[in-house]
């Protein structure tokens, strides 16, 4: 036998090796996919990472043993008692990200997933719902100008690029209001055999809002609650599991910080980065401000995302010179954003560049910023992007300041008063047998002390 039968033997077993390996992970895949009851795939511009914390809390509350997979600012598994877990990346993502997520965490007992959309090219997000989640209900949260190149230059190729991860014969849930954008949605959904919902914010309740402790927008509430009527879960079962979600390391939590005597609200807006959902969020906020306060927006401007810092340096004169007092520049781009600001009528004089051509130093961008406050309060508000190295210093800055009260959300998965109700009640009845074996029937101070009587 020559050294070349030997070699095209040898290539022929390999190939015959990993063509069944390939066929039993797909199985085995398939498989964990058909024991779940409820299969979710979460798509849209916006608000992908909170209606998937939402859509998971309504479904766990609603008694489902429930797995959550987020992308967001942090890719995060949250397991069926509502704790995370992060996930660590070798090298770049891919959506076969989520098949490994379903291979380590779908496991005996689970009854639903609630899975965030990776992809953002169409054939991908295609090849991502027929072959890796196979979901029977999927949310498209809204559609917005953004990922242009890939998806579309107009939001109706957008829509209709997001609309190859409807499922086939199953449901679509969305809280695209527009009514063009919406027919086109519900067009495509009946073209694949599935029907439309429409999750409408005003079925949501101001105070559904304050339920929250953080910034949070009524179209996510209302898509978990379409879903919740949907699966005949309860209204108030659905808001208890909405409230005990824990949010995404990217949302918007208002805070007021001493900035050289001055007292600043810092509103990291930094997720926010298309148009309208930028106008809507400022919008929302001036409820939020303290009267009087000159508000200084932030432009953040990164190297990679120069699309972003036109879109913004068009929007300051456009959309939100009566939202702004003062336009700081942050990063790349400062000469050609602050000419374009400035040729759409924002004036120069409220316009100051802090970021790579001058390159200050933090106590130059601090000072700047309590000069640019007359009286006691003031409000500062990031966007376009999070990563420069002008943002990270104010950042961490500003985690300095809050020292021990640095939100850690890993740690707050695992607070017991935001476990299901079903959890709650074993957890409950653990303790109880526990006492009586010890012979403690427990005292009158106990009573009501459950994990369920704190407020979340």
């Amino acid at each position: 036998m020559t050294a070349a039968t030997l070699s095209i033997g040898f290539l022929v077993v390999l190939t015959l090796a990993v063509f069944v390996y390939w066929r039993i992970s797909i199985v085995s895949h398939q498989r964990r996919l058909d024991q779940l009851q409820v299969r979710v795939h979460v798509n849209g511009i916006r608000g992908k990472s909170s209606v998937t914390r939402l859509v998971a809390g309504v479904l766990r509350e609603g008694g489902y043993q429930t797995i959550a997979k987020t992308t967001g600012s942090a890719a995060r598994v949250i397991g069926t008692r509502g704790e995370e877990a992060p996930i660590f990346r070798r090298g770049a993502a891919t959506i076969n990200e989520q098949v490994d997520i379903v291979r380590e965490h779908v496991q005996t007992g689970v009854e639903a997933l609630v899975i965030e959309c990776m992809a953002v090219r169409p054939l991908y997000q295609e090849y991502s719902q027929d072959f890796i989640v196979r979901s029977d209900i999927t949310v498209i949260t809204n559609v917005r100008e953004d990922h242009q190149e890939e998806m579309g230059e107009t939001l109706e190729e957008i829509a209709d690029s997001m609309s190859v991860t409807i499922p086939h014969n199953g449901i679509l849930i969305t809280a695209e209001s527009r009514p063009h954008l919406q027919e086109r949605l519900r067009r495509n959904a009946e073209a694949r055999g599935s029907r439309m919902i429409y999750a409408d914010p005003r079925q949501v309740l101001d105070e559904d809002l304050r339920g929250f402790d953080y910034l949070q927008f009524k179209d996510n509430v209302a898509t978990g609650l379409a879903l919740a009527k949907l699966l005949d879960i309860d209204r108030d079962s659905a808001m208890r599991g909405m409230w005990k979600s824990v949010p995404d390391v990217g949302v918007v939590r208002l805070r007021t910080y001493d900035i050289r005597g001055k007292k600043i609200l810092w509103v990291p807006m930094f997720a926010a980065n298309d148009r309208e959902s930028v106008i809507v969020t400022h919008e929302l906020l001036q409820a939020y401000y303290p009267p009087g306060a000159p508000v200084i927006g932030i432009l953040n401007n990164r190297l990679d995302r120069g699309r972003r810092a036109e879109l913004f340096a068009t929007m300051v004169p456009q959309d939100l010179a009566t939202y702004l007092d003062h336009v700081i520049t942050f990063g790349a781009y400062e000469d050609t954003v602050t000419a374009t600001m400035v040729a759409g009528g924002y004036p120069a004089t409220q316009v100051h560049n802090l970021g790579e051509t001058r390159n200050p130093s933090l106590d130059t961008i601090l000072d700047t910023i309590a000069s640019l406050v007359p009286g006691e309060h003031g409000v500062l508000v990031g966007m376009v992007n999070i990563h420069t190295h002008q943002a990270e210093m104010l950042i961490h800055h500003f985690a300095e300041l809050l020292g021990d009260d640095q939100d850690d959300e890993l740690a707050a998965s695992r607070d017991p008063a935001r476990l299901p109700g079903g959890s709650q009640r074993v957890l409950r009845a653990t303790r109880g047998t526990s006492r009586s074996l010890h012979g403690d029937s427990g005292s009158d101070d106990d009573a009501g002390r459950g994990p369920e009587s704190g407020g979340v």
